[in-house]
Protein backbone atom coordinates (compact mmCIF):
# COMPACT_ATOMS: atom_id res chain seq x y z
CA UNK A 1 0.00 0.00 0.00
CA UNK A 2 1.18 3.53 -0.65
CA UNK A 3 1.13 5.92 2.50
CA UNK A 4 0.94 9.69 2.53
CA UNK A 5 2.95 11.66 5.14
CA UNK A 6 2.28 15.36 5.87
CA UNK A 7 4.21 17.39 8.48
CA UNK A 8 6.10 20.58 8.71
CA UNK A 9 8.82 21.83 10.87
CA UNK A 10 6.69 25.47 10.79
CA UNK A 11 4.58 22.46 13.46
CA UNK A 12 7.22 22.79 15.79
CA UNK A 13 7.70 26.54 16.37
CA UNK A 14 3.84 26.63 18.16
CA UNK A 15 5.76 25.56 21.53
CA UNK A 16 5.42 26.75 25.15
CA UNK A 17 8.15 25.67 27.49
CA UNK A 18 6.63 23.32 30.11
CA UNK A 19 3.35 22.65 28.85
CA UNK A 20 2.68 18.99 27.83
CA UNK A 21 1.54 19.87 24.12
CA UNK A 22 5.12 21.19 22.80
CA UNK A 23 7.64 20.72 19.45
CA UNK A 24 8.98 17.65 20.96
CA UNK A 25 5.78 15.71 20.75
CA UNK A 26 6.94 15.89 16.99
CA UNK A 27 10.38 16.21 16.59
CA UNK A 28 11.03 12.48 18.66
CA UNK A 29 8.34 11.19 16.29
CA UNK A 30 10.27 12.25 13.24
CA UNK A 31 13.70 11.22 14.44
CA UNK A 32 12.19 7.61 15.43
CA UNK A 33 10.72 7.27 11.77
CA UNK A 34 14.20 8.15 10.41
CA UNK A 35 15.88 5.89 12.37
CA UNK A 36 13.90 3.20 11.30
CA UNK A 37 14.15 4.29 7.72
CA UNK A 38 10.68 4.10 7.53
CA UNK A 39 10.37 7.73 5.64
CA UNK A 40 11.66 5.89 2.88
CA UNK A 41 8.51 3.66 2.49
CA UNK A 42 6.33 7.01 3.04
CA UNK A 43 4.73 9.53 0.24
CA UNK A 44 5.52 13.00 1.05
CA UNK A 45 2.82 15.48 0.66
CA UNK A 46 3.68 19.23 1.26
CA UNK A 47 0.82 20.74 3.79
CA UNK A 48 -0.55 24.42 2.75
CA UNK A 49 -2.58 26.86 5.12
CA UNK A 50 -6.25 26.27 5.32
CA UNK A 51 -7.61 29.30 3.64
CA UNK A 52 -10.50 31.32 5.70
CA UNK A 53 -13.37 29.53 3.71
CA UNK A 54 -11.74 25.94 4.82
CA UNK A 55 -12.00 27.35 8.56
CA UNK A 56 -15.13 28.71 7.88
CA UNK A 57 -16.63 25.41 7.01
CA UNK A 58 -16.71 24.76 10.56
CA UNK A 59 -15.57 27.66 12.38
CA UNK A 60 -17.55 31.18 13.17
CA UNK A 61 -15.59 33.77 11.42
CA UNK A 62 -15.82 35.90 14.29
CA UNK A 63 -13.46 33.09 15.76
CA UNK A 64 -11.60 33.44 12.76
CA UNK A 65 -10.60 36.58 13.03
CA UNK A 66 -10.08 36.74 16.67
CA UNK A 67 -7.79 33.99 16.88
CA UNK A 68 -5.74 36.19 14.33
CA UNK A 69 -5.93 39.26 15.65
CA UNK A 70 -4.53 38.10 19.67
CA UNK A 71 -1.93 36.30 17.42
CA UNK A 72 -0.66 39.12 15.72
CA UNK A 73 -1.18 41.06 18.92
CA UNK A 74 1.08 39.23 20.54
CA UNK A 75 -0.96 35.76 21.83
CA UNK A 76 -2.23 35.12 25.11
CA UNK A 77 -4.18 32.04 26.26
CA UNK A 78 -7.49 31.00 25.15
CA UNK A 79 -8.11 29.32 28.17
CA UNK A 80 -6.12 28.18 30.95
CA UNK A 81 -4.91 24.82 28.87
CA UNK A 82 -4.40 26.73 25.43
CA UNK A 83 -2.14 28.56 24.94
CA UNK A 84 -1.49 31.14 21.45
CA UNK A 85 1.92 32.73 20.61
CA UNK A 86 2.76 35.28 17.83
CA UNK A 87 3.01 32.64 14.73
CA UNK A 88 0.02 30.45 16.39
CA UNK A 89 -2.48 31.50 13.42
CA UNK A 90 -0.27 30.85 10.73
CA UNK A 91 0.54 27.36 12.27
CA UNK A 92 -2.93 26.42 13.40
CA UNK A 93 -3.82 27.19 9.70
CA UNK A 94 -1.28 24.76 8.55
CA UNK A 95 -2.39 22.33 10.92
CA UNK A 96 -5.62 22.16 9.56
CA UNK A 97 -3.85 22.25 6.26
CA UNK A 98 -2.29 19.27 6.83
CA UNK A 99 -4.98 17.14 7.49
CA UNK A 100 -7.06 18.68 3.96
CA UNK A 101 -3.64 17.50 2.27
CA UNK A 102 -4.16 14.27 3.93
CA UNK A 103 -7.52 13.92 2.20
CA UNK A 104 -6.74 15.55 -1.29
CA UNK A 105 -4.04 12.46 -1.54
CA UNK A 106 -6.29 9.59 -0.53
CA UNK A 107 -9.67 10.66 -2.36
CA UNK A 108 -7.05 11.90 -5.65
CA UNK A 109 -5.76 8.75 -5.70
CA UNK A 110 -2.05 9.81 -4.99
CA UNK A 111 -2.06 7.26 -2.03
CA UNK A 112 -4.12 4.37 -0.63
CA UNK A 113 -4.18 6.14 2.52
CA UNK A 114 -2.31 8.64 4.60
CA UNK A 115 -1.78 10.03 8.19
CA UNK A 116 -1.17 14.03 8.82
CA UNK A 117 1.41 14.52 11.76
CA UNK A 118 0.07 17.94 12.50
CA UNK A 119 -0.05 20.00 15.29
CA UNK A 120 -1.60 22.03 17.27
CA UNK A 121 -4.11 19.35 17.69
CA UNK A 122 -8.15 20.07 17.22
CA UNK A 123 -10.93 18.03 18.13
CA UNK A 124 -11.57 20.32 21.15
CA UNK A 125 -11.55 23.39 18.77
CA UNK A 126 -15.76 23.98 19.10
CA UNK A 127 -16.70 26.41 16.08
CA UNK A 128 -16.54 29.21 18.59
CA UNK A 129 -14.03 28.88 20.80
CA UNK A 130 -10.31 27.08 20.78
CA UNK A 131 -9.85 25.01 24.48
CA UNK A 132 -7.99 21.47 25.67
CA UNK A 133 -4.74 22.75 23.71
CA UNK A 134 -6.41 23.27 20.16
CA UNK A 135 -6.98 26.29 17.87
CA UNK A 136 -8.22 24.82 15.10
CA UNK A 137 -10.60 21.30 14.78
CA UNK A 138 -8.36 19.77 12.38
CA UNK A 139 -10.57 16.39 11.63
CA UNK A 140 -14.09 18.78 11.49
CA UNK A 141 -12.64 20.74 8.67
CA UNK A 142 -10.92 18.43 6.97
CA UNK A 143 -14.53 15.93 6.52
CA UNK A 144 -16.36 18.66 5.47
CA UNK A 145 -13.77 19.38 2.72
CA UNK A 146 -13.65 16.09 1.64
CA UNK A 147 -17.78 16.01 1.53
CA UNK A 148 -17.40 19.72 -0.49
CA UNK A 149 -14.38 18.73 -3.06
CA UNK A 150 -15.29 15.47 -3.22
CA UNK A 151 -19.11 14.61 -3.27
CA UNK A 152 -18.49 11.92 -1.03
CA UNK A 153 -21.97 11.17 1.12
CA UNK A 154 -20.55 9.47 4.14
CA UNK A 155 -17.25 9.64 6.31
CA UNK A 156 -16.52 8.08 9.44
CA UNK A 157 -14.53 9.96 12.15
CA UNK A 158 -13.12 7.42 15.09
CA UNK A 159 -11.88 9.35 18.28
CA UNK A 160 -9.29 7.00 20.05
CA UNK A 161 -7.92 9.87 22.05
CA UNK A 162 -8.33 9.67 25.71
CA UNK A 163 -9.98 12.55 25.88
CA UNK A 164 -13.53 12.73 23.89
CA UNK A 165 -13.28 15.04 20.83
CA UNK A 166 -16.47 17.29 22.28
CA UNK A 167 -14.99 19.93 19.53
CA UNK A 168 -16.18 16.75 16.34
CA UNK A 169 -18.96 16.09 18.07
CA UNK A 170 -20.61 19.45 18.55
CA UNK A 171 -19.70 19.83 14.37
CA UNK A 172 -21.52 17.24 13.41
CA UNK A 173 -24.13 16.27 16.01
CA UNK A 174 -27.06 17.08 13.94
CA UNK A 175 -25.36 15.35 10.76
CA UNK A 176 -26.38 12.14 9.68
CA UNK A 177 -23.58 12.20 6.82
CA UNK A 178 -20.85 12.05 9.41
CA UNK A 179 -21.02 8.96 12.26
CA UNK A 180 -18.65 10.08 15.19
CA UNK A 181 -17.53 7.88 17.48
CA UNK A 182 -15.13 8.14 20.33
CA UNK A 183 -13.40 5.82 22.93
CA UNK A 184 -12.65 7.85 25.97
CA UNK A 185 -11.87 8.12 29.63
CA UNK A 186 -15.24 8.72 31.40
CA UNK A 187 -16.00 11.60 33.65
CA UNK A 188 -12.95 13.08 32.80
CA UNK A 189 -11.79 16.35 30.12
CA UNK A 190 -13.61 18.02 28.94
CA UNK A 191 -16.77 16.20 30.77
CA UNK A 192 -18.62 15.20 27.56
CA UNK A 193 -19.19 11.86 25.49
CA UNK A 194 -21.66 10.36 27.59
CA UNK A 195 -23.20 7.15 26.61
CA UNK A 196 -26.28 8.43 26.13
CA UNK A 197 -24.95 11.47 23.70
CA UNK A 198 -26.42 9.89 20.49
CA UNK A 199 -27.11 13.22 18.12
CA UNK A 200 -30.40 15.53 17.68
CA UNK A 201 -32.95 15.55 15.23
CA UNK A 202 -31.81 14.09 11.54
CA UNK A 203 -28.43 12.94 13.53
CA UNK A 204 -29.57 10.62 16.25
CA UNK A 205 -27.88 7.25 16.36
CA UNK A 206 -25.02 9.19 14.12
CA UNK A 207 -22.91 9.89 17.56
CA UNK A 208 -21.56 6.60 19.03
CA UNK A 209 -19.57 7.44 22.74
CA UNK A 210 -18.00 4.64 24.28
CA UNK A 211 -17.28 6.15 27.89
CA UNK A 212 -14.64 4.27 29.32
CA UNK A 213 -13.97 3.65 33.39
CA UNK A 214 -10.07 3.97 34.89
CA UNK A 215 -8.05 0.89 33.99
CA UNK A 216 -9.76 0.45 30.23
CA UNK A 217 -6.57 -1.07 28.45
CA UNK A 218 -5.51 -3.23 25.03
CA UNK A 219 -8.42 -6.36 26.01
CA UNK A 220 -11.34 -4.01 26.32
CA UNK A 221 -10.03 -1.88 23.25
CA UNK A 222 -10.30 -5.39 21.28
CA UNK A 223 -13.87 -6.08 22.39
CA UNK A 224 -15.16 -2.91 22.14
CA UNK A 225 -14.19 -2.79 18.25
CA UNK A 226 -15.16 -6.58 17.67
CA UNK A 227 -18.56 -6.09 18.86
CA UNK A 228 -19.74 -2.40 18.54
CA UNK A 229 -17.66 -0.55 15.55
CA UNK A 230 -17.37 -3.28 13.32
CA UNK A 231 -21.22 -3.81 13.62
CA UNK A 232 -21.90 0.24 13.45
CA UNK A 233 -19.40 0.73 10.49
CA UNK A 234 -20.78 -1.74 8.29
CA UNK A 235 -24.30 -0.17 9.23
CA UNK A 236 -23.23 3.17 8.19
CA UNK A 237 -20.97 2.35 5.35
CA UNK A 238 -18.59 4.73 4.94
CA UNK A 239 -17.09 6.48 2.26
CA UNK A 240 -13.80 7.74 4.12
CA UNK A 241 -12.51 6.93 6.93
CA UNK A 242 -10.64 9.41 9.20
CA UNK A 243 -9.05 9.02 12.58
CA UNK A 244 -8.59 11.44 15.39
CA UNK A 245 -5.42 9.43 17.04
CA UNK A 246 -4.63 9.97 20.50
CA UNK A 247 -1.93 8.06 22.44
CA UNK A 248 -2.54 9.43 25.67
CA UNK A 249 -4.73 6.56 26.52
CA UNK A 250 -1.66 4.37 26.74
CA UNK A 251 -0.72 3.49 30.53
CA UNK A 252 2.15 5.58 30.95
CA UNK A 253 0.52 8.61 29.94
CA UNK A 254 0.99 11.73 32.45
CA UNK A 255 -2.63 12.91 31.83
CA UNK A 256 -4.94 10.32 31.81
CA UNK A 257 -5.68 6.36 33.42
CA UNK A 258 -6.58 4.46 30.78
CA UNK A 259 -4.17 0.90 30.39
CA UNK A 260 -4.03 0.83 26.38
CA UNK A 261 -0.38 -0.73 25.56
CA UNK A 262 1.59 -0.58 22.15
CA UNK A 263 -0.15 -3.56 20.69
CA UNK A 264 -3.24 -2.50 22.15
CA UNK A 265 -2.77 0.75 19.82
CA UNK A 266 -1.15 -1.61 16.83
CA UNK A 267 -4.39 -3.42 17.45
CA UNK A 268 -6.48 -0.48 16.36
CA UNK A 269 -4.59 0.48 13.74
CA UNK A 270 -4.77 -2.59 11.60
CA UNK A 271 -8.53 -3.27 12.59
CA UNK A 272 -9.09 0.46 11.12
CA UNK A 273 -6.96 -0.73 7.67
CA UNK A 274 -8.49 -3.74 7.60
CA UNK A 275 -12.08 -1.78 8.02
CA UNK A 276 -11.07 0.95 5.42
CA UNK A 277 -10.12 -2.06 2.97
CA UNK A 278 -13.83 -3.76 3.54
CA UNK A 279 -16.04 -0.43 3.66
CA UNK A 280 -14.51 2.07 1.34
CA UNK A 281 -12.24 1.16 -0.77
CA UNK A 282 -8.92 1.27 1.56
CA UNK A 283 -9.81 5.27 2.08
CA UNK A 284 -7.98 6.24 5.78
CA UNK A 285 -6.83 9.49 6.93
CA UNK A 286 -5.16 9.51 10.18
CA UNK A 287 -4.63 13.04 11.95
CA UNK A 288 -2.60 13.05 15.71
CA UNK A 289 -4.42 14.82 18.18
CA UNK A 290 -2.90 13.92 21.93
CA UNK A 291 -0.03 11.61 23.39
CA UNK A 292 2.26 13.16 25.85
CA UNK A 293 4.35 10.62 26.92
CA UNK A 294 7.06 11.09 24.02
CA UNK A 295 7.91 7.20 24.00
CA UNK A 296 4.41 5.74 23.89
CA UNK A 297 3.66 8.45 21.18
CA UNK A 298 6.59 8.04 19.31
CA UNK A 299 6.31 3.95 18.95
CA UNK A 300 2.59 4.31 18.99
CA UNK A 301 3.24 6.26 15.18
CA UNK A 302 5.83 4.08 14.37
CA UNK A 303 3.60 0.61 14.63
CA UNK A 304 0.36 2.79 13.27
CA UNK A 305 2.83 3.83 9.71
CA UNK A 306 3.99 0.18 9.57
CA UNK A 307 0.00 -0.89 9.74
CA UNK A 308 -0.61 1.75 7.37
CA UNK A 309 1.93 0.20 5.01
CA UNK A 310 0.28 -3.34 5.34
CA UNK A 311 3.71 -4.69 7.17
CA UNK A 312 3.45 -6.89 10.13
CA UNK A 313 5.90 -5.35 12.71
CA UNK A 314 5.24 -4.27 16.57
CA UNK A 315 7.84 -1.78 19.01
CA UNK A 316 7.30 -1.66 21.99
CA UNK A 317 9.73 -0.82 24.96
CA UNK A 318 7.23 -0.20 26.93
CA UNK A 319 5.55 -3.32 27.59
CA UNK A 320 2.06 -4.29 28.89
CA UNK A 321 0.45 -2.19 31.91
CA UNK A 322 0.29 -5.01 34.02
CA UNK A 323 -2.87 -3.47 35.74
CA UNK A 324 -5.86 -5.30 36.53
CA UNK A 325 -8.27 -3.99 33.49
CA UNK A 326 -12.03 -3.65 34.14
CA UNK A 327 -14.57 -5.75 32.06
CA UNK A 328 -16.61 -3.51 29.54
CA UNK A 329 -19.05 -6.28 28.59
CA UNK A 330 -22.37 -4.07 30.45
CA UNK A 331 -20.93 -1.34 28.61
CA UNK A 332 -20.88 -3.58 25.35
CA UNK A 333 -24.28 -5.17 25.87
CA UNK A 334 -25.39 -1.06 26.58
CA UNK A 335 -24.28 0.70 23.41
CA UNK A 336 -25.20 -2.72 21.30
CA UNK A 337 -28.80 -2.32 22.63
CA UNK A 338 -28.96 1.84 22.92
CA UNK A 339 -27.26 1.57 19.04
CA UNK A 340 -29.85 -1.38 18.07
CA UNK A 341 -26.58 -3.54 17.18
CA UNK A 342 -28.39 -6.93 17.61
Amino acid sequence: MTTAYVTHEDYDKHSMDGHPEHAERLRCVRALLQTRSLLDKLHPIPPHPAAAAQLALIHTPDYVALIERAARQGGGMLDPDTYLLPGSYEIAQLSAGGVIAAVDAVMGGQADNAIALVRPPGHHALPNRGMGFCIFNNAAIAVRHAQKAYGIEHVMIVDYDVHHGNGTEVAFYDDPSVFYVSTHQYPFYPGSGALHDIGRGEGIGATLNMPLRAGVGSQGFKALFEQVLWPAARRFKPDLILVSAGFDAHWDDPLAMLELDLEGYTHIARELVRMAGELCGGRLVVTLEGGYNLDALSYGILNLCHALLGEDIIEDPLGPSGGYEPSVAKLIDDLRTLHRLG
